[in-house]
């Protein structure tokens, strides 16, 4: 049977080519950390390091290469951005299209007298622009927000509200777990102060290895959440005040920045190219699911095709989306996600609560041939019912 893997929202398959022959070479061949070693394999290692900052820094033309900071993973970034910003009577902005990664940070820190407030989105995952204004009164702190939602795919306007943000004097922190890699992003530009994303998605590298993009004025009004050795200034007790050390305490997932660079290394060699494929094939899946609408099956989020990533989200109207997307991995080879995906306001404002979605995204290794295939194999299913 043939095989379609549709999940590349929750972690990219396969991976970009040589990752995994770089995070051997460095388990077989190189071993070593840095900053904690005065030889030449260690200072190897650190100009590799180095380099995959400065890749980083291009890929979302950041303030600078000390400013990437390496961290476990998105979830991780975004943690240590809130908790280490917000403090007892802070105001926060965001919006129901976000990742429980953003959302339970939040909840917690309410629990500590930080206020939430949140943006309005039509049923489409679509922010209303036009009234973001209204909530950015005196005294906020902070927006957070996603650049694409991981449930139906709409991109949200980051460059328009981070120079609202900028205007105000509001630190503005984004969520790319769903876009960088795949969709350009410019932190100057859009007036980012902080960036969270993770190396196993669009970067196309392996799990384990994230960033945490952060301006200098950010990175100053950021308590640390982990402290320890750093490899530098350590005959002080207090964390150092300089990036990237502040925030990167303990050992470096070493293999997993070798794993990155590789993957950085080949997305620089394809160039945009890339990303405009894997939209085209995106489009070309979403319009084969729209003609399947009158069949009993919705297609969530935006009908602007420049305003989508790659991910289609479909609800079943007249079945069961868990045993619907069961059938499609065990009678068509098809993998996808089924479920809230972690992100239970944004079914709320999708109208897609508490049943969620069946959720397909492609990767830059998807075809027209997969979508082809897919859209065939969920009319099949449709026409079983």
């Amino acid at each position: 049977m043939r095989t379609v893997y549709m999940d590349n929202a929750a972690t990219s398959y396969p991976k970009a080519p040589g990752v995994a022959e770089a995070m051997s070479d460095y388990i077989l061949n190189v071993g070593c950390n840095i900053g904690r070693g005065d030889y030449e394999a260690a200072y190897d290692a650190a100009s590799l390091a180095l380099e995959t900052r400065e890749q980083v820094k291009k890929l979302v033309n950041g303030p600078g290469t000390r400013n990437v900071i390496f961290t476990p993973g998105s979830t991780h970034s975004l943690n240590d951005m809130l908790k280490g910003l917000l403090k007892p009577g802070d105001r926060v902005v965001t919006s129901p299209m976000e990742h429980n990664a953003v959302l339970r940070p939040l909840t917690q820190l309410q629990k500590t007298g930080v206020e939430i407030d949140y943006l309005p989105c039509d049923e489409t995952g679509a922010l209303r622009l036009e009234e973001v204004p209204a909530h950015l009164t005196p005294g906020t702190r902070a927006v957070v927000l996603t650049h694409a939602s991981n449930v139906c795919g709409t991109i949200l306007p980051i460059g328009p509200v981070g120079r609202l943000c900028r205007e105000r004097g509001i630190r503005f922190l984004v969520d790319a777990s769903q876009t960088a890699g795949a969709v350009p992003i410019d932190m100057a530009e859009m007036g980012i102060d902080g960036l969270a994303f993770p190396g196993h998605k669009g970067l196309l590298g392996p799990q384990g290895i994230g960033l945490m993009v952060l301006t200098d004025q950010l990175a100053e009004e950021m308590e640390p959440l982990i402290a320890g050795g750093t490899g530098s200034v350590s005959h002080e007790l207090e964390m150092p005040s300089f990036l990237p050390d502040r925030f990167e305490a303990g050992t470096l997932d070493l293999p997993g920045i070798y794993g990155l660079h590789a993957a950085l290394c080949w997305l620089e060699e394809q160039g945009p190219a890339l990303w405009k494929k894997e939209h085209k094939v995106a489009c070309h899946l979403w319009a084969r699911m729209k003609e399947l609408e009158g069949m009993g099956l919705r297609v969530v989020g935006t009908d602007d095709l420049s305003l989508r990533t790659g991910v289609v989200s479909v609800d079943f109207q007249t079945a069961d989306n868990g045993e619907m997307a069961f059938r499609l991995s065990q009678d068509y080879g098809i993998s996808t996600r089924c479920g809230l995906h972690c992100a239970p306001l944004a079914h709320k404002a999708l109208n897609t609560f508490p049943q969620g979605t069946v959720r397909f995204s492609v990767g830059p290794f998807t075809t027209f041939e997969d979508a082809d295939y897919v859209g065939c194999s969920v009319e099949a299913l449709l026409g079983s019912l």
